[in-house]
């Protein structure tokens, strides 16, 4: 402990993100997750964030296919109107989004269309950044959900990552969720049980910092064992073949497929744990070239892990009080690249899942040919999406956590 400090280990290993050692919010220590289960109001809702990294491409998955611009600026990528699935008779579904058809011909998906914010940012790791933190008109220090937790007990049950890193979206200024991962535990790298237990103990005379990150290895630990309780012992073979072929990527994304992570919700939501949110993700959505293969393949793999997630949610009475949300950084150009790809743009598509939402098309779908430098122009902020999703799903003033944002999302949940 001399060379390596608790805070430098667990900033380099990936435990937990430097803002939330700083915010100090490992000062409640994670006990075994289901011992709370009797503590929750049975009535509360559970809200699932799933982040698509890299700027999925909005216009190839939810496809205009009756508007001739379309075609126009994409005549290689462009889908024809027999291809999609269809939703109306404008706009459709993408060829891999079956599932996700049929859960809004049940009424349980919800597409809000051109989402976006003012003066929008086309770098992944900026406008992800403006997702997390809900703050476009500055760089912010905290992240919604964790300013949620601020404002309720503060403790990082509340609210758990499945992904690699603690996401900036769950670090508030005085507390921060819990970043657990499914597979793959960074933590050892390669040291004894004994050391690691060394980590978390606190020693005489150190200073207030390293005390806190003492703190926030034990409760990373913690955690570990109590996912490790919670998981099925045998890993699903599909989800081997997966995590062989759908690795993290450099916009970001965890290296565990998507239907595993979502299956480890799913397991804590039916044992009745604590937790308000979850944050899980799928990478690799940066399509610049032979886009149509790829989205589909990516847009496959989500199809059928929000299609197993939400049908399996339904069988339970916490189940259909879960909620949830689909987006991505941003979407891409309206028109293609040389290379059968799309650039880096600006609005895009949001999904909501769930028995209580209500599904149908939301918002206005911006134009193809009333651009902004050859970009959609956002009809909604999302932070009307945020808002909404605080007030009917977490029972939170969303004007607290927003910073006075008053927009709603009227008739969604």
């Amino acid at each position: 402990m001399d060379i390596l400090t608790r805070r430098r280990f667990l900033v380099a290993s990936g435990v937990a993100g430097a803002v939330a050692l700083a915010a100090g919010a490992t000062t409640h220590r994670l006990e075994d997750l289901f011992a709370t289960a009797g503590d929750r109001d049975p009535d509360s809702r559970t809200l699932v964030l799933v982040t698509l990294y890299g700027g999925n491409d909005g216009l190839n998955t939810v496809v205009p296919y009756a508007d001739p611009a379309y075609h126009d600026a994409r005549p290689e990528l462009a889908y024809a109107a027999e291809e999609v699935r269809h939703l109306d008779g404008e706009v459709g579904l993408n060829p891999a989004l079956a599932g996700l058809h049929t859960l809004y011909g049940e009424g349980r998906l919800a597409v809000v269309r051109g989402v976006g914010y003012p003066k929008p940012d086309r770098s992944h790791f900026r406008s992800m950044d403006i997702w997390h933190t809900a703050e476009p008109e500055r760089p912010g220090a905290t992240g919604w959900v964790g300013r949620w937790l601020d404002h309720t007990s503060g403790d990082p049950r509340l609210a758990v990552s499945f992904e690699p890193t603690l996401p900036p979206l769950l670090a508030g200024e005085r507390s921060a969720g819990a970043s657990v991962l499914v597979s793959g535990r960074a933590a050892a790298r390669g040291l004894p049980d004994s050391a690691l237990a060394a980590l978390a103990v606190d020693q005489a005379g150190e200073s207030a910092a390293r005390a806190r990150a003492a703190a926030c290895f034990a409760d990373l630990r913690a955690v570990d064992q109590m996912i490790r309780d919670v998981r099925d012992v045998a890993v699903d073979e599909e989800s081997d073949q997966d995590a062989e072929t759908a690795p993290a990527t450099a916009t970001g994304g965890a290296r565990t497929p998507l239907d595993a992570q979502l299956d480890l919700v799913a397991q804590c939501i039916e044992a009745g744990v604590t937790t308000r949110v979850f944050s899980v993700s799928l990478g690799g959505f940066d399509t610049h070239a032979d886009e149509r293969q790829l989205q589909e393949v990516l847009l496959g793999q989500l199809d059928r892990a929000l299609t197993r997630f939400t049908d399996r949610m339904a069988h339970t009475d916490a189940g259909r009080k879960v909620v949830t949300a689909v987006y991505s950084e941003f979407g891409r150009r309206v028109r293609a690249n040389g290379c059968d790809g799309t650039d880096h743009g600006t609005a895009s598509n949001l999904f909501l899942l769930g028995t209580g939402v209500r599904g149908g098309l939301y918002g206005e779908a911006p134009s193809l040919t009333d651009l902004d430098r050859g970009d959609l122009k956002f009809t909604i902020d999302f932070r009307d999406v945020y808002a909404t999703l605080l007030e009917s799903v977490l029972d939170s003033d969303p004007a607290v956590v927003l910073h006075g944002w008053r927009g709603r999302m009227a008739g969604i949940l």
